[in-house]
């Protein structure tokens, strides 16, 4: 008799819970689902009382058995709502991730897609007339821009590419401004790294590179020198770029040719998305000098 009174009381105890679970908690409409709730705990209940009286003798304390078993099914009723709520917000904190990961990668698509047409427009200009005085470096030229825009297209939308392959990129790209800018600009590019295998993200570093030989080329003069550094060892990549900088020469620049291109700003946005707190960007202008300094912890 013990045990059936138990596997009695069990058996109401799941009935109202499920009820609950899978089918008056999952309904959309509190207005619906509230006097379902209170129906089926009422009725339950009533069940429940008047199963039980068989495994009692008879008493006369009908009502106040009643709400002991009722408050008995409500509490386990409680616990599955409670269950099934954390599984909502559970659910809904999924999809905010899963949102604002593929707003980062559409993000990410744009800030890389994004090219410097000045640069494009100049470096095929260049080109041009390269092309005209039969210049034996043309053809070398047009193969250089053309594996830099195979790389922006192919690898640029990989999640990562090995250290060897963004500085090849890298330095197509500094001989195409060097050729382009001819006298004008000097670079000095040193790289040491100690696993040329080692990954991060492509297209990182042409926002600071490109912003160096783009404020360097408006200067007046001849011979202004560009000094770009890579080093890796270990998990730890440094990157070091500074050029020449004068306020006055920014100021006479067009509004639109100050925004074209990726620039720092999407590379500071970029280094936020792929290493948050992994990273530290020192910016800074003195002495006529801009600099800017990156570490980060592959």
């Amino acid at each position: 008799m013990p045990f059936l009174h138990e596997l009695n009381s069990l058996a109401f105890k799941m009935i109202i819970s499920y009820l609950m679970y899978l089918w008056i908690l999952p309904r959309q409409s509190v207005k619906k689902a509230i006097p379902l709730a209170i129906l089926s705990l009422l009725a339950t209940t009533f069940a429940f009382q008047h199963m039980d009286d068989l495994f009692h003798e008879p008493h006369g304390q009908y009502w106040n058995h009643y709400i002991a078993n009722l408050l008995t099914l409500c509490s386990f009723s409680m616990v599955f709502f409670a269950l099934h709520t954390f599984k909502r917000v559970h659910q809904k904190q999924l999809q905010i991730n899963l949102l604002k990961q593929e707003k980062q990668e559409a993000e990410l698509q744009a800030l890389k897609s994004k090219v410097d047409p000045h640069f494009l427009f100049n470096t095929l200009t260049m080109i041009y007339a390269n092309a005209l005085k039969k210049d034996d470096k043309t053809p070398g030229l047009i193969m250089k821009l053309s594996d830099g825009f195979r790389y922006v297209l192919h690898e640029g939308k990989k999640e990562y590419v090995t250290l060897k392959q963004e500085l090849q990129h890298l330095d197509d790209y500094v001989n195409l401004q060097q050729e382009r800018l001819a006298e004008k600009v000097s670079v000095q590019f040193e790289a040491s790294f100690e696993d040329e295998e080692q990954v991060i993200v492509p297209l990182l570093l042409t926002g600071f590179v490109e912003n160096a030989f783009k404020y360097t080329s408006i200067l007046k003069g001849d011979g202004h020198l560009i000094a770009i550094k890579v080093h890796q060892k270990g998990s730890i990549f440094q990157f070091k770029c500074v050029n020449p900088y004068k306020v006055d020469a920014m100021n006479d620049t067009a509004p639109e040719w100050k925004e074209s291109g990726i620039g720092l700003m999407n590379a500071r946005k970029r280094l936020e998305l792929h290493y948050p707190g992994e990273h530290q960007l020192d910016i800074s202008s003195a002495d006529g000098l801009f600099s800017v300094t990156l570490a980060i912890s592959l």
